[in-house]
């Protein structure tokens, strides 16, 4: 299909770097392009991707670039489930979705964060999402939104018309709160070990 022209690039999903480490020999071997880009989960309440999954894909190793899916967590980093959140939205319509989203750390850094978001004269969406672009290995951010206001706010914090750049204080904040809170919505890999199958010889703990 690519030697066809019916595909012109080609990315990767919720990779791991051993994914896309082998992804990478799979490629070298075939003489097929290298994956143009990576979309896996990223944002203020989970930052796992810029440990060695950052290193795998700089410029100077695989070149790939990261597409960050739910940079605002389902609308928590938009603050609005600090408050009385509306009826509409999604977590009160469907309160058992994605629970990782609904707990003590996760509001807690929230409520941080958005102090860091009114200090500066964003909005928590804005903060977030620059943030997001403000990473070096991201090079574009995939959101969504319900309505034309939530549109036009997201659209604002990458147009210039909020700001530029985070100022180097305000990531430093950011930074303060994530050392004290670190990844507070990540799934952990561990949870789903029983449904793993077993591998002869070794015993699970």
């Amino acid at each position: 299909l690519i030697l066809e022209g019916k595909i012109r690039h080609w990315g990767l999903s919720n990779e791991t770097s051993f994914g896309v480490c082998s992804y990478a020999q799979a490629c070298q071997e075939l003489g097929a392009p290298m994956p143009a880009s990576i979309q896996n989960e990223f944002s203020l309440l989970t930052r796992r991707f810029e440990s060695e999954l950052a290193e795998c894909c700089a410029p100077s190793n695989f070149n790939i670039g990261l597409l960050p899916w739910s940079p605002l967590c389902g609308g928590v980093l938009s603050g609005k489930y600090l408050g009385t959140a509306p009826a509409s939205s999604r977590f009160m319509r469907f309160p058992k979705y994605q629970g990782r989203y609904s707990t003590p750390k996760v509001r807690e850094a929230v409520a941080r964060y958005e102090a860091i978001a009114e200090k500066t004269g964003l909005s928590l969406a804005q903060l977030s999402l620059q943030w997001c672009q403000s990473r070096w290995y991201v090079t574009s951010t995939i959101f969504g939104a319900t309505n034309v206001e939530q549109l036009r706010e997201n659209i604002d914090a990458f147009d210039g018309h909020a700001t530029a750049a985070l100022p180097n204080d305000v990531l430093k904040e950011i930074d303060a709160v994530h050392a004290d809170i670190k990844n507070p919505a990540e799934v952990i890999c561990g949870t789903h070990l029983a449904y793993l199958p077993r591998v002869p010889g070794r015993t699970r703990t």
